[in-house]
């Protein structure tokens, strides 16, 4: 009884602990959004792209309100439906606050919102993980789990990553897209198909990259949230046979016999539910696409302006990822053969990667949309934010994971040095392109060798598993 009600202050002191620092991170961003024009970071090229400035969104709102298209003059290159959602806010002033007040409140309100769903899906997860654990008879493990909330962790990392904060502050709209997509993984965690396929269908009209996030999806609405593999508990069963699972016919012939039996099986009915919701949605967003264009270019202008101009890399502005100089260097000949080169990166890691980690759908969007960050076309700190929040999930079983100090500093060492190279490049004149390329690329190996270590740290986990659950009973015997 005393260990209980011990246990229970102590997750009343966490969740209100958590509380506080969702408070303290509010507060802090309306702290930064009356500094003295937003300390200018509307204007980095690391938090505003062409596609998330705020600035281009407000001239496309102009050109719409004067009856002309939006996507007149290679300016605005994002979604009508954000024309007519933040749109009023930027024309909208309150005297003696600071200009776009009310699109900073609505980023700042959009990121505690999905800092609250990445605490609700962590804590789906993390009781997921228990029960497998559990099922496996490896209560140590589950018992050590449980001392540390993911879900809180994984909150409170995307909450004051600066990455984040500076999104928010600097009015890119990377945080409605990184709340979209994470509406979709919350509503396929909890098994709510329609709210999944929405997040999914907005996030892939937005930027158009979450749309790989379909196989993760329906993995999590066929399967479950992350479990260990399924052949672990197929061995599991064997060995509390007193068999040897890995040569013992029987014990292949048991493992046939009780497939329906496993605590993990694949369901097609929310499958179904989301592809059927996803087509509904997909129709219904793209009548409000036509209904907003028709009078002004209509939908072919849209494409043109919006997938067209992701794909095809128009603008060569610099930002934080490794296209722009690329694509500023190559002969235009070679130019159609390298578009396809880079974005078939993306595609071709789908496959296999969605083959290893099946049993892991929420951990493969972490991976999907870490990879999706580095390749895209027009990257900002904003999607970092995003991949770097849902990390925290993973806080046990990554915590082996190789370089995290490296990692650490050397991706701290690149945010501050970016800033610094633009500004000799740009403005001093004193340095050129190279010298900010060079942090564009030092970032992007940064993110390959997170990725890398992730994935290597969660396939060792597994390992330790069935090490540990298979020679558990042989133990026992002895």
């Amino acid at each position: 009884m005393e260990t209980k009600k011990e246990e229970k202050k102590s997750k009343i002191k966490q969740t209100s602990s958590f509380w506080v620092w969702v408070t303290a991170s509010v507060i802090f961003r309306l702290i930064l959004i009356y500094f003295p024009k937003n300390l200018n970071f509307s204007s980095r090229p690391e938090v505003a792209t062409p596609v998330t400035s705020i600035r281009r969104l407000a001239e496309g709102y102009w050109l719409k309100q004067s009856s002309m298209s939006p996507y007149a003059g290679s300016m605005y290159h994002g979604s009508p439906l954000l024309l007519s959602l933040i749109g009023p806010l930027t024309v909208k002033r309150i005297e003696g606050q600071p200009n776009h007040l009310l699109c900073s409140l609505l980023f700042s309100l959009a990121d505690v919102v999905s800092a609250m769903l990445i605490r609700a899906t962590g804590q789906t997860l993390q009781m997921s993980s228990c029960l497998s654990l559990k099922s496996l008879d490896l209560v140590e493990l589950s018992k050590n789990s449980e001392m540390i909330s993911s879900g809180d962790i994984a909150a409170l990392v995307y909450l004051w990553n600066p990455f984040t904060i500076v999104a928010c502050v600097g009015l890119s709209t990377s945080p409605i897209e990184n709340l979209v997509v994470i509406l979709s993984l919350y509503g396929a965690c909890t098994r709510l198909p329609p709210l999944a396929a929405f997040g999914w269908v907005m996030g892939t009209h937005l930027s158009l990259y979450p749309g790989v996030l379909i196989i993760p999806l329906i993995l999590l609405l066929g399967n479950g949230p992350d479990a260990p593999p399924r052949k672990l508990f197929l061995q599991r069963r064997c060995s509390k046979g007193g068999k040897n699972p890995s040569s013992d016919s029987s014990c292949q012939e048991e493992e046939l016999f009780n497939q329906s039996k496993l605590p993990i099986t694949f369901s097609w009915k929310p499958v179904i539910h989301f592809l059927f919701w996803a087509s509904i949605w997909s129709v219904y967003v793209l009548a409000l696409c036509g209904i907003s264009v028709k009078q002004n270019g209509g939908m072919l202008e849209m494409f043109e302006s919006t997938y067209g101009f992701i794909l095809t890399v128009e603008d060569l502005s610099p930002n934080i990822g490794v296209l722009w100089y690329f694509f500023a260097e190559v002969f235009e000949f070679f130019r159609n053969f390298f578009l396809i080169v880079f974005h078939m990166n993306i595609l071709v890691m789908i496959l296999p990667l969605a083959i290893r980690l099946n049993h892991r759908p929420c951990f493969l969007a972490f991976v999907y949309i870490a990879i999706s960050s580095m390749l895209k076309s027009y990257p900002s700190v904003g999607d970092s934010a995003l991949y770097l929040g849902l990390l925290g999930w993973f806080v046990f079983e990554l915590a082996d994971l190789q370089f995290s100090f490296f990692l650490f500093w050397g991706c701290v060492g690149v945010s501050l040095l970016s800033p610094v190279m633009h500004n000799l490049w740009i403005w001093r004149g004193t340095g050129n392109a190279n010298f900010y390329y060079a942090t564009a690329m030092a970032f992007a190996c940064f993110q390959i060798v997170l990725v890398v270590e992730s994935v290597s740290a969660i396939l060792n986990y597994d390992r330790k598993l069935r090490k540990l659950s298979v020679t558990k009973p042989v133990d026992g015997k002895s």
